[in-house]
């Protein structure tokens, strides 16, 4: 499994309470864009629309040596689940007020795969209470390798 790029402010502004892989419909400059790496999830988001689910905001580099100009950065691309999981993920997003973020970007098998999280956001209090609770955390293992020596 290659990443290609992580949502690393997602994990941060959100909890994540469930994940999903999903499949990306591409064009070809976009997946040799990806194979270079050139991708960014800043600012992205997914949504629901008429039982597809759509990727918003996802920004994949023009391929340099693409015929034509190659693609648009930030078009919205579709993304393949089962029925089954968009409409439970459909579900959650109407009733509990969650909101579906991309994680990360990254090929499985050859194929581009972006993993999704469903998401609730993060109050600025409980950020601070993650980043002082990941401290600790960070704190009492260092104690420990320090007591094991």
């Amino acid at each position: 499994m290659k990443v290609v790029t992580t949502n690393r402010r997602a994990r941060h502004d959100y909890e994540i309470i469930d994940r999903f892989e999903a499949g990306m419909v591409l064009l070809g400059s976009e997946v040799k864009s990806l194979r270079q790496g050139n991708a960014n999830l800043k600012d992205s988001f997914a949504y629901v629309k008429d039982g597809e689910v759509w990727l918003v905001g996802a920004y994949i580099a023009p391929y340099s040596f693409s015929r034509g100009g190659g693609h648009d950065p930030e078009r919205p691309r579709k993304l393949l689940l089962h029925r089954r999981e968009i409409d439970r993920i459909a579900g959650k997003l109407a009733e509990q007020g969650l909101t579906l973020v991309p994680l990360s970007i990254y090929f499985k098998d050859g194929k581009a795969k972006v993993e999704l999280g469903l998401a609730r956001g993060r109050r600025t209090v409980d950020k601070r209470r993650a980043l002082r609770e990941r401290e600790q955390r960070r704190e009492m293992e260092r104690a420990l390798r320090r007591g094991r020596r």
